[in-house]
């Protein structure tokens, strides 16, 4: 398995596309930003396929899906809000049971008044990764 670092490279899709030899088959954006979903989908080889979990507030109201591509690659596109109610329980008990690790995700936790330029700042420039905590009672 390979991975691409995209705060490291230019051109992420191009980098997908160069380490699989043309594309990949398969691009999941779970993170619903415009730059992620554009990369994931320009990332893809013929008649590869792209699921978008979600999608982020863009300061355009729109969300860059390169339709050309899509259409010129025969390109499947599957869009996805996440995971239905009714499966909840079962996650939750593997949380319970430590099999899944949601904390690990959490990189930084913020004070409640520090919430509005937290918020401002998503899907800025310099945006970090992994998930940040708002504490309420700090």
């Amino acid at each position: 398995a390979r991975c691409v670092d995209a705060s490291a490279v230019e051109d992420p899709a191009e980098a997908v596309r160069d380490l699989t030899g043309g594309g990949a088959h398969l691009s999941l954006d779970a993170l619903g930003a415009p730059a992620t979903c554009a990369a994931s989908v320009n990332g893809l080889r013929r008649r590869g396929r792209h699921v978008q979990v979600g999608l982020l507030p863009s300061p355009t109201g729109t969300t860059p899906v390169p339709m050309a591509r899509a259409i010129a690659l025969e390109l499947e596109l599957l869009g996805s809000h996440g995971m239905a109610a009714h499966t909840y329980p079962p996650m939750l008990e593997l949380v319970g049971a430590g099999v899944l690790r949601p904390d690990l995700l959490v990189t930084s936790t913020i004070a409640l008044d520090a919430a509005p330029p937290a918020l401002a700042a998503m899907g800025g420039a310099g945006a970090g990764a992994g998930v940040t905590v708002i504490e309420p009672w700090s």
